[in-house]
Parts: C-alpha cells; sequence; structure tokens
C-alpha cells in the first residue's frame, strides 16, 4: 500500500518536469500532481548559468520556471525538493523515494535529464572542480570569480566556450583545453570553429587545442593540470564541461527500454504505457529527420515536457516539433535546428564570412539542419527548407535564407 498516490508523478526537477506541470493543467485541470526533485531549489532554466547571468541581464531569481513559487500552488502541484526518486516497479505503479517512501501514480514521468560526465584522470575528483550545470555552481563560482583570477576551462564544446566567454566578460583570465582541433568541432565546420578560436585568442584567452588533461593536482590554493601534449597549467578555478549522460538509471531498473536514453515512441510512452519520458534522459523519433535521436537543448526540455503532460493527461498527440538551439559567443551569436552535425557535408552562405550567413547541413544533398549566424528570425524558414526532404544543390541554397 503506498504512503500516498496521485494521478501524475513528476520525477525530475528541470525544465522537462516543470514544462509537464503546464501540459498536463491544459488538459485537466483537476488531477492531483507530484513534482519529485533532488535538487534544493525549485525547476529553473539553465541557459543563463552560462549566459544571462554572467552579463548582467537576469538575476538569479528571474531564471525560474514559472518566475514565483506560486506557479506550484496555482497549479495545485506538491512539490518535493531535495527528493530523490531510488526505486520504480512499473507493475505495481508505485515509486519509493530516499526517504523510503512510497508513492502510487496513475501516470508518471521520468524526466531525470542528464548528469555531466566527470574526468576518468587522477585529480579530477578533487574538491572545488566544477562540472557546471547546477544553479549552485553558478551561485559558488561567481565570487571566486573575480578579475584577475585565473581559469582553466575543460571542453570546447558548448559549456566549455560558453563558460570561458563568461568568465573572460567578468575579468577572468582563461586557459582552455580541449582535443578537437577548433572550437565547438561537433557542430561549426572547421573553417568556422578555427576563424572563432582565433577571436577568443585575440581577446586574451589561452587556447590548447588537440590536448587533454592527463592529472590535476592541488598546490596549496592553485589547480594544477597536466596535459598530454606536455603543457602545465595553474589556475585558481576549474571548470569542466565534456558534456552529461542521460540519467537512465531508475528506468534500466525498472526495466524500460534504454538505448542512448530512455526510448519513447512519438506520444512520449516508454515501454510501459503508463510512464513517460521528456527531456535530456528520452530518446524519440524525430520525425522531420525520419530518426530515433536525443536532443540535450532547452527548447527541446521546454516542447517535450509540455507535450509529455498533455498526452498524461489524455491529449494522446504525437510531438513532432522541431526544436532549435541558440548560443552567444561574444560578438558571434546562432540558432540551429535540425541535424547540426559537423560530419556532414556543409555549405555555408555568407554575408560576412565568419560573422553573417547561413550554413546548411547536407546528407546525400538533403538538407538535415541549418544553423543561422547572425540572422535573426528565420527558424521557421529553416524548418520549412528541412521538412521538404528534397535534393538541392549548394548553388540552390544561396539566398535560400536570408
Amino acid at each position: 500500500m503506498p504512503d500516498a498516490s496521485y494521478t501524475y508523478v513528476i520525477v525530475g526537477g528541470g525544465l522537462a518536469g516543470a514544462s509537464a506541470v503546464r501540459g498536463i493543467r491544459a488538459v485537466d485541470q483537476d488531477g492531483s500532481i507530484l513534482l519529485i526533485a533532488h535538487e534544493r531549489v525549485r525547476p529553473y532554466n539553465r541557459p543563463p548559468l552560462t549566459k544571462d547571468l554572467w552579463f548582467g541581464k537576469k538575476e538569479v531569481e528571474g531564471i525560474f520556471v514559472g518566475k514565483t513559487p506560486a506557479f506550484y500552488d496555482d497549479n495545485r502541484v506538491e512539490l518535493r525538493l531535495e527528493t530523490t526518486a531510488v526505486a520504480l516497479d512499473p507493475r505495481a505503479k508505485v515509486v519509493r523515494d530516499d526517504q523510503a517512501r512510497t508513492i502510487g501514480y496513475d501516470k508518471l514521468l521520468l524526466a531525470t535529464g542528464g548528469m555531466p560526465r566527470a574526468l576518468d584522470i587522477p585529480g579530477g575528483d578533487l574538491a572545488g572542480i566544477y562540472y557546471y550545470r547546477a544553479l549552485d555552481d553558478y551561485v559558488t563560482l561567481r565570487p571566486r570569480a573575480t578579475a584577475g583570477a585565473t581559469a582553466t576551462v575543460i571542453g570546447g564544446g558548448f559549456i566549455g566556450s560558453e563558460i570561458a566567454a563568461a568568465l573572460h566578460t567578468v575579468g577572468v583570465h582563461v586557459t582552455m583545453i580541449y582535443p578537437d582541433p577548433s572550437l565547438v568541432a561537433r557542430v561549426f565546420p572547421e573553417r568556422l570553429g578555427r576563424r572563432l578560436q582565433e577571436r577568443y585568442q585575440e581577446r586574451g584567452i589561452t587556447i590548447l587545442a588537440g590536448d587533454a588533461p592527463t592529472a590535476i593536482e592541488l598546490s596549496g590554493s592553485t589547480y594544477v593540470t597536466r596535459t598530454k601534449n606536455g603543457q602545465v597549467v595553474g589556475s585558481d578555478l576549474v571548470i569542466a564541461g565534456i558534456g552529461i549522460r542521460p540519467a537512465t538509471g531508475l528506468a534500466e531498473q525498472a526495466g524500460l527500454a534504454v538505448e542512448n536514453g530512455i526510448v519513447v515512441n512519438d506520444r512520449l510512452h516508454t515501454s510501459h504505457p503508463a510512464i513517460y519520458a521528456a527531456g535530456d534522459n528520452a530518446s524519440f523519433p524525430y520525425q522531420a529527420l525520419g530518426m530515433q535521436t536525443r536532443v540535450e537543448h532547452w527548447d527541446h526540455a521546454l516542447n517535450m515536457g509540455k507535450q509529455a503532460g498533455r498526452n498524461m493527461a489524455g491529449a494522446d498527440e504525437p510531438y513532432h516539433y522541431m526544436p532549435y538551439f541558440f548560443s552567444d559567443l561574444f560578438e558571434f551569436g546562432y540558432e540551429a535546428v535540425g541535424e547540426v552535425d559537423a560530419r556532414l557535408d556543409t555549405f555555408a552562405d555568407w554575408t560576412t564570412e565568419g560573422e553573417t550567413g547561413v550554413i546548411y547541413y547536407l546528407r546525400d544533398g538533403y538538407v538535415r539542419g541549418v544553423m543561422l549566424c547572425n540572422v535573426w528570425e528565420k527558424l521557421d524558414a529553416a524548418r520549412a527548407l528541412i521538412q521538404r526532404r528534397e535534393k538541392v544543390s549548394p548553388e540552390e541554397l544561396k539566398g535560400a535564407i536570408s
């Protein structure tokens, strides 16, 4: 017998979980909702952690979903913070938390997100190394990131490039270490990645590309990072942004299908009909691309979470949304949609090379993804081009989006 039962239980206190509340209440005004979150604060948006908070465009109070705690009262949600779901029994339709409480549900959403990948090197577990993902990371790092401080940023992808720019903006001397030959190499064509890398260097950021840390030691209050290429870097701070792994442990324990995330269908059902998954942890059928994949971006969590909530409440609608992602690296801002993978063929239609233009990602002549570089309000045009599924030549793409 469960200690308590709810119509809907949401496991995960990120954006996908909070967005599911909106989805549920759009369809069902009455069903009881429990949201379980392991963090000590209510759900918040993560992009400001490497963007707006550093640039003074937002305060911490402005990043929370629903803005104020009244969001949960207004939607009649029981919010349990600092609580972790540790076991799931799909047959009995109960979940158990780390305080030994059993919770019954009619419908369950796994919105457990992802966990930062750790450095598998000596010293990778030293206290004070930031595996940058949570609000607590920002809250504790920001007071230490003072003008004149030094920081080693490990990783040259989304998080590494953004946090390096943020730290530099507040006067921190930054050294970046990453294994690829250029910045954000999994997404940017190499020519663009190298140009942006040069701009980082022109601003005074030290770049150790094609390198990797092999050990980190603490000498007094200084972190000493040794690299594969024989470099020795001392710094006050170490921030590692080397990606995340989907949090699938609860799903695996429950016997749900897991392959590069918790597998869901286009209604966001897992392999058990009463259990749904959404957000960074979910592998879903991306209808416009005709592929099963996993997406780790804010816009996806927002919309997928909402759709999961609607479907839990009985809407039974397919999730065919095409999420986009965005970033600002100093003066270079971009939005992108679709399969944006530097391993694909690319065609760049520049107005000003390396600054303003559109990059198309193609496979066998079909547009699979589009990156809009300092080109705004053209996401719908990019989506439409991908959805056409027509073969095109580079000549035909010139001026296709401008």
